[in-house]
């Protein structure tokens, strides 16, 4: 199995384009999977420069409907006519960010909605409940929400007026099996962390974390989240965890300090072997 951070916030070489959005590049079991998309400012420029065939896509995994993650769909779905998508049906809905009383959209682009809405329906897979892909690969569906200490991760609504927050119901999880435990992928984690290493345990009985890569949420998490995220990852002993994109960096460093050498922080061009 080979993962390869295509899109996010730092780089690893020059020529590579950052930006704030994140997408994993995923080769297991003949397959390969399209785990979010970034912007799309960075996508096609970084697979191009990483030797990655955006065409041969066979699987689009869309974390959530944030336009971080999927904004880079309709570039995709020009070059990989085959590939099957697989998101929760809340993707599509309007989003906004509200800080000091301003109202930012952050909901994925027309063109990324577009380009969805002309992809042949029986290759888009509406999901709410979890789903086996392969025998070693499965989403999580809707991630219960079990922690007292766990957020969004920011002031997210439905609406501009700021009435409705917006749950990020449709927030999901990858995660695969290496025979050694399970490497779990996720977007922003707006399910909380540890609600979601929590359920993809609860979906593989016996198994154990062995890694975990991808946005954590954390920067403007309470000190009480970082602390009990931190023990929580202690328990689990996953051999490496790398926080990436929405993250922040005041929380890697803490889990650094918490947790040494299992944390190594992402950025696009760096690939893992399992």
């Amino acid at each position: 199995m080979k993962i390869t951070i295509l899109v996010d916030n730092q780089i690893s070489r020059q020529k590579l384009r950052a930006e704030h959005g994140f997408a994993l590049w995923i080769e297991s079991e003949g397959q390969h999977i399209l785990f979010d998309t970034g912007q799309g400012v960075a996508l096609e420029n970084n697979a191009r420069i990483l030797g990655i065939d955006l065409g041969k896509t066979d699987i689009i995994v869309l974390s959530h409907g944030h336009y971080d993650h999927g904004g880079g769909i309709a570039q995709v779905l020009k070059r990989a006519g085959k590939a099957e998508i697989y998101c929760h049906p809340g993707i599509v809905l309007p989003r906004y960010s509200i800080s000091g009383g301003v109202a930012t959209p952050v909901n994925m682009p027309r063109s990324s909605l577009a380009a969805l809405d002309r992809w042949p329906p029986q290759q888009v897979h509406w999901l709410q409940q979890p789903l086996r892909l392969s025998e070693h690969i499965g989403l999580s569906g809707l991630i219960p929400r079990e922690t007292s200490y766990e957020d969004t991760g920011g002031p997210f609504y439905l609406d501009p007026q700021g009435k409705r927050p917006d749950p990020l119901n449709d927030d999901l999880a990858l995660w695969l099996h290496t025979g050694c435990g399970l490497v779990v992928c996720v977007g922003c984690s707006h399910a909380g962390l540890v609600n979601t290493l929590t359920h993809a345990l609860r979906l593989n009985k016996g198994e154990k974390i062995r890694a975990v890569i991808g946005g954590f949420h954390l920067r403007h998490a309470s000190s009480d989240r970082r602390a009990q995220t931190i023990s929580f990852l202690r328990q689990l002993n996953p051999e490496r965890i790398v926080p990436c994109h929405c993250t922040g960096e005041p929380a890697v460093t803490a889990l650094q300090g918490a947790l040494g050498t299992r944390i190594s922080a992402g950025a696009a061009g760096l690939t893992y072997l399992f």
